[in-house]
């Protein structure tokens, strides 16, 4: 029984044993993808299941709540949000050494590069853009009361406490000064509006934290990765989304990725699409586009921080850090544009 980096095989097979009762001896390997917590598949022979952790560097440890991610999960079951099934949550730390949840593997098709998309005809890329953002829609349109998610939140200040708590993990992961990230950080809490709403947001919604059907990729099978999401504005969720399709986050993902792809609904297609199927009003939307580049500016730092002390596995990472300044120059144009 091998165990990979960030298990203990043994110790997890035992967790299983008592709360997955017929579990058969678990094999694990880490699945590519990911720059922030490390995810695993298991499978036992007969089921597969995904195992989700914190990194082995926990530099910003607000944004890797399992408790938080699963719960949501949980709760989203048997609405239009397609999820996997939540399957355990395990807060003791005495198995792993850390937090984390199991959920079911769900088959499927993740696009994550951009000669992967560029791979399907037109129509279908088009069609997989507008999928992702009627899905978003309809995440947005749940009543978090009714799903019981009435207090994941508190989305009364929502966009202020996320300026702040940004800007408090950028003091946390720097490894350098950036004049940009200062200003606009600078910026933002000077130009910071009303909340537009109220609703779950994932905080983190792109194509490649999306499983799309393998024959039809305008399918999207489940969402993944909600260790960000919480009750707030949902126009952070569109501003963050359209911040992704910036050829400046193609480091993030390797090189190239699938979000960046001009082949991809353009950004008044996408405003327009949301617009539609939300029925809201998109106000000061400039200001929530440059939240999202500050938010993944930041998120990029921490990683490129836990890449230089040696934290991270899997390849990749070596790049990210020259994603950040051009991610803060990009939020200041795109309020410049406003």
């Amino acid at each position: 029984m091998t165990s990979p980096d960030g298990l203990d095989l043994p110790a997890l097979q035992k967790f299983f044993d008592a709360e997955v009762p017929g579990t058969g001896e678990l094999s694990a390997e880490l699945m590519q993808g990911g720059r922030s917590n490390l995810t695993y598949r298991l499978t036992d022979g007969r089921s597969t299941w995904v195992l989700r952790r914190p990194p082995l560097g926990g530099l910003t440890p607000s944004a890797h709540d399992m408790a938080r991610e699963y719960r949501v999960v949980a709760a989203l079951s048997g609405t239009p949000i397609p999820v996997a099934r939540a399957v355990a949550l395990c807060e003791d730390t005495s198995v792993l050494g850390v937090p984390f949840a199991v959920v079911d593997y769900v088959a499927g098709r993740v696009i994550r590069a951009r000669d992967e998309l560029h791979a399907l005809p037109e129509e279908e890329i088009t069609r997989c853009g507008h999928g992702l953002i009627d899905v978003l829609a309809a995440l947005h349109a749940v009543d978090p009361e009714a799903v019981g998610l009435g207090g994941f939140g508190r989305p009364q200040g929502y966009l202020g406490r996320q300026v702040r708590r940004w800007y408090d993990q950028w003091t946390r992961v720097a490894t350098r000064e950036l004049a940009d990230l200062e200003q606009l950080h600078a910026l933002l809490t000077d130009a910071c509006p009303a909340e537009a709403g109220a609703s779950i947001v994932h905080g983190d919604f792109r194509i490649d934290n999306a499983i799309l059907d393998p024959d039809d990729a305008g399918t999207v099978r489940a969402i993944v990765d909600w260790e960000m999401s919480t009750l707030g504005d949902p126009l952070a969720d569109l501003g963050l989304h359209l911040a992704y399709s910036d050829a400046a986050f193609d480091p993030i993902l390797g090189g190239f990725a699938a979000a960046t792809s001009p082949l991809l609904p353009d950004r008044d297609d996408v405003l327009q699409r949301y617009a539609t199927a939300s029925g809201r009003d998109l106000p000061n939307i400039a200001f929530y586009i440059a939240l999202g580049y500050f938010k993944v500016a930041v998120i990029a730092e921490g990683i490129h921080a836990r890449y230089a002390q040696g934290m991270t596995r899997g390849t990749g990472f070596d790049n990210i850090g020259a994603a950040v300044p051009p991610l803060a120059a990009a939020g200041l144009a795109a309020l410049d544009r406003a």
